[in-house]
């Protein structure tokens, strides 16, 4: 059984709030970081990546990186950046990316449905970035980024949320530089709120498809501060954690790239003999880069020459949830017994480019520091759902969700 709970958001002025919205804090450098704030007071990297605010000197994990996020919360309350609503709400998200569109529902997740696998995953977790985020949630006393979450749909729900965006006004509606645009309903009507909660309540799985991270550190300092509470009672704001939730329909992932250093130690010939074997290998004769169309089949980038592969059957385990991605294909039949690549998360002769970022960003890779590119069909939401039902994890880098939740819109304080 889901719970889903309205919450008291805090969040910008609607003057102010494409200043504030900020990409997540896992998707750049610390360098890029302070590039897209610039002059921007407002935008939300100075809470979630405040190392922007020290000294470049300063270690990323330092106790003042924290420090300093919390005192520039404060000091964007203070100044009236952000209000807080008066009265527990759910509130709807959509974003447009060219003609895609996707529409969540924006609620805090109990950190029990986390523990008992109702809400399912699919990643390991860093210990490093576990604890990273942990601290920043405690020191903030807020999450602060929603996790990306989604379900199968159904269509009462779908309704529900149609129906009010089509009869209320939007709280923001905005674009930010990106192209992305982003609308926001409040839901406040008690009635509708709990007609929400009733029907998310026999739907037996949630899916984190973006925020493992972020999840694994909100239920952490769940967790400590149930343990420092001598009267805890199970409805305090730390036993929840923010989430956007979109039904299975709505999610776009793109393909996310791999490129390598070099070819361990083989000719470009006697590398693409060696590909036959379980992949039929043909020249690219199309105008551009290849971008797969189907999946069991890969772009290769070699020598200024594109390569349609296909996996021959028989060359992986259909049957096999894992080692059916296109990912899973890659790396043991290429990556892994070919180019000596056995460990992808730690290895630095290879690199990952998410779909985002186009081919052409593969090109122009391999014409600066690598020598090969391939391009991925990407992984599909049933196939995310079916490795988390079987209690398995995905390789390193199997999904890049398109386009991202900002953060900044929605905060859940914790006290």
């Amino acid at each position: 059984m889901a719970v889903i709970r309205p919450f008291r958001a805090l969040r910008p002025i609607p003057a102010l709030v494409d200043k504030v919205a900020a990409l997540p804090y896992d998707v750049m450098s610390s360098q890029e970081a302070r590039e897209m704030v610039g002059d921007n007071p407002y935008s939300f990297l100075h809470v979630d990546k405040a190392e922007i605010d020290l000294d470049e000197s300063i270690d990323l994990y330092d106790e003042r990186v924290y420090a300093r996020a919390r005192s520039n919360l404060d000091k964007m309350v203070a100044e009236g950046v952000f209000i807080q609503d008066q009265a527990a709400c759910l509130y709807i998200y959509r974003q447009k990316r060219g003609q895609h569109i996707q529409t969540g529902l924006v609620a805090c997740l109990s950190i029990d449905d986390y523990l008992n696998d109702v809400i399912k995953k699919h990643e390991l977790t860093r210990a490093d970035k576990e604890q990273d985020r942990t601290r920043h949630v405690d020191i903030c006393d807020a999450q602060t980024g929603p996790i990306f979450v989604t379900y199968r749909s159904q269509e009462q729900i779908d309704s529900i949320i149609s129906q009010w965006i089509a009869r209320q006004p939007a709280l923001y509606d905005f674009v930010s530089e990106d192209g992305i645009g982003h609308t926001v309903w409040k839901i406040d009507q008690e009635e509708v709120i709990n007609r929400l909660q009733q029907l998310f309540s026999p739907i037996d799985s949630l899916y984190i498809a973006d925020g493992h991270h972020r999840s694994a550190s909100a239920v952490q300092v769940g967790l400590q501060r149930r343990a420092d509470n001598p009267h805890h009672t199970g409805q305090e704001e730390y036993n929840y954690f923010l989430a956007v939730l979109f039904p299975d329909h709505d999610p776009c992932i793109m393909g996310y790239n791999r490129l390598v250093r070099d070819l361990n130690n083989h000719t470009p010939q006697g590398f693409i003999e060696l590909l036959k074997k379980d992949f039929e290998v043909e020249p690219y004769s199309g105008e551009g880069p290849y971008q797969p169309q189907a999946p069991k089949s890969f772009g290769m980038y070699l020598e200024g020459q594109w390569y349609v592969l296909k996996a021959r059957p028989g060359s992986y385990d259909a049957d096999d949830p894992v080692a059916r991605l296109d990912v899973s294909i890659l790396q043991n039949n290429i990556l892994g017994p070919i180019l000596g690549i056995t460990n992808p998360r730690t290895d630095k002769r290879i690199d990952f480019v998410g779909g985002a970022r186009g081919l052409s960003e593969l090109e122009k890779r391999v014409a600066q520091d690598m020598k090969i590119a391939f391009a991925m069909y990407p992984t599909t939401i049933a196939d995310l759902m079916a490795i988390a039902d079987a209690g398995r994890i995905m390789p390193p880098k199997s999904t890049w969700f398109e386009p991202k939740l900002r953060s900044g819109i929605f905060i859940h304080k914790l006290t």
